[in-house]
């Protein structure tokens, strides 16, 4: 199956079980690419003391993940996105959602 993650939260829990939903499926065979918008774009700082975010997007993207960054998010937010989050498009997300057999949102 191929799934795809759309994430558009600051809360450190919700991003962090999304994360790990992902990397779960893929221990199960099946492809994920995740999508971050609105705040969803802040997601790499949002570790807790019980919520490694970071951490569980490291795991997503060296399981076989691939993580695309809004990029009009990121520049309403004067950020330019990272290596483990690249500044993508609308296009994109509507490639994603296209390709897809399962998209949820967190």
């Amino acid at each position: 199956m191929k799934l795809g993650i759309i994430l558009y939260t600051t809360d450190a829990e919700t991003a962090w079980n999304g994360f790990r939903l992902g990397v779960f499926a893929m221990k199960q065979g099946d492809q994920v690419k995740a999508f971050l918008m609105e705040k969803g774009v802040e997601c790499e700082k949002l570790n807790t003391e019980h919520f490694n975010v970071a951490e569980q997007m490291q795991m997503f993207v060296d399981n076989g993940g691939q993580i695309l960054a809004c990029g009009t998010c990121l520049k309403l937010r004067h950020s330019e996105g990272s290596e483990l989050c690249p500044l993508s498009t609308m296009k994109d997300l509507y490639e994603m959602v296209k390709e897809s057999d399962r998209i949820v949102t967190f």
